[in-house]
């Protein structure tokens, strides 16, 4: 097959192909917006003096600002925030120029505004630690011995979450990733209520007149909230294959196309968020799960009765197709699952592409489910033809179609060498990040 890709002026796709490159994406622009800002601020402060007070550092203004940092990080990752940023975004109609659609459909890089936020924050912790141990150093009484070690505790816990949060580290410990950030910031978020209490009991200050003590409640009410609507619920398994099961559920709650639901085999255990598979007519919805992994293996090798389900159905990647007119998704073996229901839906014109090994032997029935609703779906057995030019056959599809954009579901180096290819030729390109 021989398809010669129309490239743009030298210099546009020089500009193009440096400003699209994964190292300036849009969760890296917002991490550096963020890291800019408090930058920026940092100096002002500086060069204005509000920092000091005669010999003294302005310790409320350095807590202050470490925490609207952390508020940031942590609600902005709160599901029902997700949501709405999903929904606001989603509000641009069609008739709107391509560019500003392009955009907008950028919202599932949120994640750098978390890892920004929280940075930010906990090196505004560490310089309000300097400064305890400056105002300490000049004979001052404030603050007290227990709020100097319980700041220090806590960031040397902030210190340990971040380098467990580092992509490589996170990718080779999982478990330990999630473990870390969920009882490690369990323990974080009830040493920032001892320390608001101890700082107020130093300044002989009442906690309810604080504004420090309304963000924490805020941002408790958002880490306990996903576990308020934790319940164990049944799942039927259908196994077409040593490879993949298709996990069925049926609890009265029928989510929308584009979403996903996270589920684990115990309450307080290592969770897994697919993408949700609902169709059209039936109620409840399936999971789509492949092997990828020690527990997507277990998963699959003994299927289980139950399962616990935590949070709310939160929105993916792929809900951002109702910014266009008409879409290519473009799948590899299990991105299947993200795609299906936007196939069933039929909400925006699309063509699929999909690449897997011996697609009928792996995915059984659901090959019949695809081709039912998508019939003129390109379905690329690996198996017997070999792995094909991705970003060729989407670029085909788009040119062929006349579709605004391309969706990518596939692992992450797949993902960002079609996205970058298409986006350097001028072509709308999207596809999950790793914090996305």
């Amino acid at each position: 097959m021989t398809l010669q890709l129309t490239r743009q002026p030298r210099t546009a796709f020089s500009l193009r192909r440096i400003m699209r490159h994964p190292r300036m994406m849009e969760y890296n622009r917002l991490f550096a917006l963020v890291a800019f800002t408090n930058l920026v601020l940092l100096v002002w402060w500086l060069q204005t003096g509000v920092l000091m007070k005669g010999t003294s550092v302005q310790l409320d203004r350095l807590g202050d600002i470490a925490l609207a940092n952390f508020s940031l990080g942590i609600l902005v990752r709160q599901q029902r925030v997700v949501n709405f940023l999903f929904w606001f975004a989603t509000r641009i109609p069609t008739s709107w120029p391509l560019w500003i659609r392009w955009r907008a459909a950028n919202v599932f890089h949120f994640g750098g505004l978390h890892t920004g936020g929280n940075t930010a924050g906990s090196l505004w912790f560490a310089l309000l630690l300097v400064g305890m141990v400056h105002n300490r150093a000049q004979e001052a009484a404030i603050p007290s011995d227990l709020t100097l070690g319980l700041t220090g505790v806590m960031l040397a816990l902030m210190i340990f979450i971040i380098m467990c949060a580092l992509p490589k580290i996170r990718a080779r410990n999982h478990n330990r990733f999630q473990k870390t950030h969920r009882f490690g910031g369990w323990i974080l978020l009830a040493l920032f209520w001892a320390q608001t209490m101890s700082l107020a009991h130093d300044f002989a200050l009442s906690p309810l007149e604080q504004p420090v003590t309304w963000a924490l409640t805020l941002i408790t009410l958002s880490v306990i909230s996903p576990w308020l609507t934790l319940k164990r619920v049944k799942v039927e398994i259908v196994k077409p294959s040593g490879h993949a099961v298709a996990a069925r559920f049926n609890y009265g709650d029928t989510p929308f196309p584009g979403s996903s639901n996270a589920i684990s085999h115990t309450p307080f255990g290592e969770y897994h968020a697919f993408a949700n598979v609902p169709k059209p007519g039936e109620s409840g919805y399936r999971l789509i799960i492949s092997r990828a992994g020690d527990w997507t293996g277990a998963f699959i090798d003994n299927p289980p009765s139950y399962v616990w389900v935590k949070g709310i159905t939160t929105s993916g990647v792929a809900r951002i197709e109702v910014l266009f007119k008409k879409v290519v998704y473009v799948g590899t073996g299990s991105g299947i699952g993200p795609i299906l229901p936007h196939l069933f839906a039929r909400d925006v014109p699309c063509h699929l592409i999909w690449s897997t090994r011996s697609p009928r032997k792996t995915y059984g029935a659901l090959v019949d489910e695809i081709e039912a609703h998508a019939s003129d779906a390109l379905i690329w057995d690996t198996d017997a033809r070999g792995k094909p030019d991705l970003t060729l056959l989407a670029y085909q599809a788009l040119r062929d179609t006349g579709a605004e954009a391309v969706i990518v579901i596939s692992n992450q180096k797949l993902t960002r060498q079609i996205v970058y290819d298409l986006e350097c030729l001028g072509i709308p390109a999207y596809g999950a990040i790793w914090d996305s």
